[in-house]
């Protein structure tokens, strides 16, 4: 185990955004953790875990201890009539291990092609794109307890998923508050994918594709090729234009107050969840309050897409995290001043 001293952390952050760290330790393995944790110098000392560094802005440097998860490995564990069983190291990169599951014949993330970030932080956001979570296909991960040493094992009931959200993103609030931020660094992740495959194509970009294509029964290495198309016409790459993906969740609401928005707002762009609740698209909210395009300093809003905040003065003048965080002030109260509705920002501010 080799700490670093006065790392800089602009390569380990998707938005580019300058910063260091003050300790850092690489994590390869959980003989690295266990050595850590041995270390009276470290033992106690307040820790950041870092993983792929796609959704996080930096607001200036980190003086907790940063352990950058480097724990690589993919293989399967299982097969069955009714699934594959697959395990990945935290360390690896998300899209990386898509692209090798429908290499090796065993499709179902094909829906999640091209989401930034590594395997370790996929559980801890809940990621998901095109009508597909990974609370859909997720089926246990191996933990380690920073604070005790000891390893441990959730099941998707315990990793307590929802929008965007796990057991990872919130702090013990008391005996019977299961938090887990801070606490808790992912070594491996096992994901289900269920036999035999079947498409998700509910999602109105994928429903665009087959009618241009006219492939109505497209195989999941179609669906890959689609999302990545999609995606990369959507989206900004982030090692081009520094950005960390969608930076607001979209908000649900109930079909009341859907019902009083589009009274005002015919043309708001709503999904209606199976739980009765309405899903607004924040995107939609963002550019009726006009601020597509539009810049703070050196952090704007992407032009093709108003829900991603962007890097505008590249790695020679970056945009620093106080900028970015200006900007998504600035949004949140117009979108609440207009609309009543208070966007919930997706990334964590460090």
């Amino acid at each position: 185990m080799i700490v670093e001293h006065n790392v800089p952390l602009q390569p380990h952050n998707s938005f580019g955004i300058v910063a260091r760290a003050h300790s850092l330790v690489r994590i390869a393995g959980e003989a690295d953790v266990a050595a850590l944790l041995a270390d009276a110098r470290w033992h106690a000392a307040p820790k950041f875990v870092l993983g792929g560094g796609s959704n996080i802005v930096l607001t200036g440097d980190v003086k907790s201890l940063v352990l950058k998860v480097e724990i690589m490995g993919r293989r399967l564990v299982e097969e069955t009539p009714r699934a594959w069983i697959l395990e990945a190291g935290a360390g690896e990169t998300w899209h990386d291990v898509v692209r090798w599951t429908l290499e090796e014949g065993y499709p179902g993330l094909e829906n999640m092609a091209l989401i930034p970030g590594t395997v370790g932080g996929a559980p801890v956001q809940n990621i998901g794109a095109y009508g597909v979570e990974l609370q859909d296909r997720f089926e246990s991960l191996d933990a380690i307890d920073l604070v005790t040493g000891r390893s441990f094992m959730l099941d998707a009931a315990q990793c307590a998923f929802g929008y965007r959200d796990s057991v990872f993103k919130h702090a013990a609030g008391g005996p019977n508050d299961f938090g887990l931020a801070g606490r808790a660094l992912i070594t491996r992740v096992r994901l289900r994918l269920p036999r035999p495959w079947k498409p998700v194509l509910g999602y109105l970009d994928l429903e665009r594709k087959m009618a241009e294509t006219g492939i109505h029964a497209p195989s999941a290495q179609q669906i890959f090729d689609w999302v990545c198309a999609v995606r990369t016409a959507k989206l900004p790459d982030w090692r081009v234009l520094g950005n960390a993906g969608s930076f607001f969740k979209n908000p649900t609401v109930t079909p009341e107050q859907c019902a009083d928005i589009i009274a005002r707002d015919p043309k708001i762009v709503h999904y209606p969840m199976a739980d009765g609740s309405i899903k607004l698209a924040a995107g939609w909210l963002i550019d009726a309050c006009g601020w597509k395009g539009k810049t703070m300093g050196n952090a704007g809003v992407y032009e093709k897409q108003a829900l991603v905040l962007v890097n505008r003065g590249g790695k020679a003048h970056p945009a620093t995290g106080g900028e970015v965080m200006t900007l998504a002030k600035a949004i949140q109260t117009s979108v609440y001043e207009r609309f009543g509705i208070r966007l919930e920002p997706e990334p964590v501010v460090v």
